[in-house]
């Protein structure tokens, strides 16, 4: 009987501390959520067409100017052919798998170079080709924007950018 009665008080002892403990809890989370500060509200910002062109904000995509490559010199390709860029990557070299086969260019490799259009003009990319990717003279090193008048060089072939 006298262990049966201590045992009751100390189970008794233990569910007053788990109430007590789990009333700071609550008062706790109360009070750091009462403390947390309040965002300041974001006010909206609409501009007139005026104020939004004069912030360079413009709508829709501005006109693009179309971009090509004309062989200037090539032992596979006629010279004068045109060959236009548009919003799929162009793939230049030996291999018939490429966009632009230069079979006869013993000099350019299966896979040599790819060009692409973006937002900012066209861009020439090396594809870790054995002799390399030129622009101007200057071997192309990762990926390099192409302006008019740019001469690349894939092997032993030379393409003039033009933008129409």
């Amino acid at each position: 009987m006298v262990a049966s009665t201590g045992v009751a008080e100390v189970l008794l002892a233990l569910k007053i501390a788990f109430l007590v403990l789990l009333y700071l809890f609550v008062v706790r989370v109360i009070r750091s959520a009462g403390r947390e500060p309040q965002a300041p509200s974001q006010d909206s910002m609409i501009l007139t067409p005026a104020a939004a062109a004069a912030a360079g904000l413009r709508r829709g995509t501005p006109a693009r100017r179309s971009v090509r490559l004309v062989v200037q010199r090539s032992p596979s390709l006629e010279e004068g052919a045109e060959f236009p860029l548009n919003s799929a990557p162009v793939t230049v070299g030996r291999g018939g798998q490429n966009d632009l086969v230069l079979d006869g260019d013993e000099f350019a490799s299966a896979r040599h170079a790819r060009i692409e259009l973006r937002g900012d003009g066209a861009w020439v990319q090396d594809l870790d080709s054995t002799n390399g990717t030129y622009v101007n003279g200057s071997r192309v090193a990762g990926a390099q924007r192409l302006g008019a008048g740019d001469v690349l060089r894939v092997g032993e072939t030379d393409l003039r950018v033009e933008e129409v």
